[in-house]
């Protein structure tokens, strides 16, 4: 008996064998494909998480720096002294100020050189007095030449050192503010100084009685 098969038929066989291993090469190649498509995707989950942490950082860091700032600006505010001022009578003015959140523990009202008037201090009821000035006043714009009656409101410069608190912590501010105020002649002789209110020319760092002394030379007309 031939052990050998018919030409066709091991022809056939070849065919089915090729086929088989052109299969199994196939299923190999889409289980390759399918190996990496799923490596693809952890990669991209992974790098979306990666994201996903940064931008919940991100915000959380830029939410903290605007708290920060916005802190830092509240406190910038509260320490920031402006005073305001209310007649009380027609002689004296009641500073507060223009803040709730600050209180004024002291005050130094400092006049200019020319009026020879001395500083005076306060403490716990700041305000303002003509008395503390209103006769050097009035001999200084007798000097100067100008009229009995104002018109309209007059300015003297006054450089005003204020210690207050806000939230129980210390500040000081030194600026120099004018005051309002008018003047009136008397038939008879002699006048009266109304003061009106104050207002802020600057704050002033370092050396005050210069500033203060060139503010007065311009507000203070000569002949």
């Amino acid at each position: 008996m031939n052990d050998k098969l018919p030409r066709h038929e091991s022809r056939a066989q070849a065919k089915v064998e090729a086929k088989t291993e052109a299969r199994a090469q196939e299923a190999a190649s889409i289980r390759r494909r399918w190996i990496t498509l799923g490596e693809a995707v952890a990669v991209i989950a992974v790098i979306i998480s990666g994201l996903t942490l940064w931008s919940n950082w991100s915000d959380r860091h830029d939410s903290d720096v605007a708290k920060h700032e916005d802190a830092q600006k509240a406190t910038t505010r509260a320490s920031t002294l402006l005073l305001t001022a209310s007649a009380s009578g027609s002689h004296d003015l009641a500073l507060k100020p223009a803040s709730a959140e600050q209180s004024v523990q002291s005050q130094t009202v400092t006049f200019p050189t020319a009026l020879g008037v001395s500083p005076v201090e306060t403490s716990s009821d700041p305000r303002i007095e003509a008395g503390w000035f209103d006769h050097a006043l009035k001999k200084a714009r007798e000097d100067a030449g100008l009229p009995d009656d104002s018109r309209g409101d007059e300015h003297l410069p006054v450089a005003i050192t204020t210690h207050f608190l806000v939230d129980g912590e210390a500040h000081d501010d030194v600026a120099i503010y004018d005051i309002g105020y008018s003047i009136t002649g008397h038939l008879l002789g002699g006048h009266t100084i109304t003061l009106r209110g104050v207002s802020l020319v600057a704050r002033v760092k370092g050396a005050v009685q210069p500033r203060l002394d060139a503010r007065w030379s311009k507000v203070l007309p000569h002949k």
